[in-house]
């Protein structure tokens, strides 16, 4: 099932554009979707650095290894 799209009109620098596109090999949509899901992975981690301390977690390193 296709999600909801959204055209919008943008201006941006020709140069990040051209860097960005460059950098992952791919055109501008598949670009600007895998900076804004960066952004989304980005926004995440932060929040889990938020609950450092505050979530008791204990691993055992030889029985993950089982």
């Amino acid at each position: 099932m296709a999600q909801p799209q959204r055209k919008i009109t943008v201006k941006l620098p020709v140069e990040a554009i051209e860097n960005a596109m460059r950098a992952t090999g791919q055109g501008l949509t598949p670009t600007l979707l895998e900076g804004l899901r960066e952004l989304e992975r980005r926004g995440k981690r932060s929040a889990l650095r938020k609950l450092r301390g505050k979530v008791r977690f204990e691993l055992s390193l030889q029985e993950t290894r089982r």
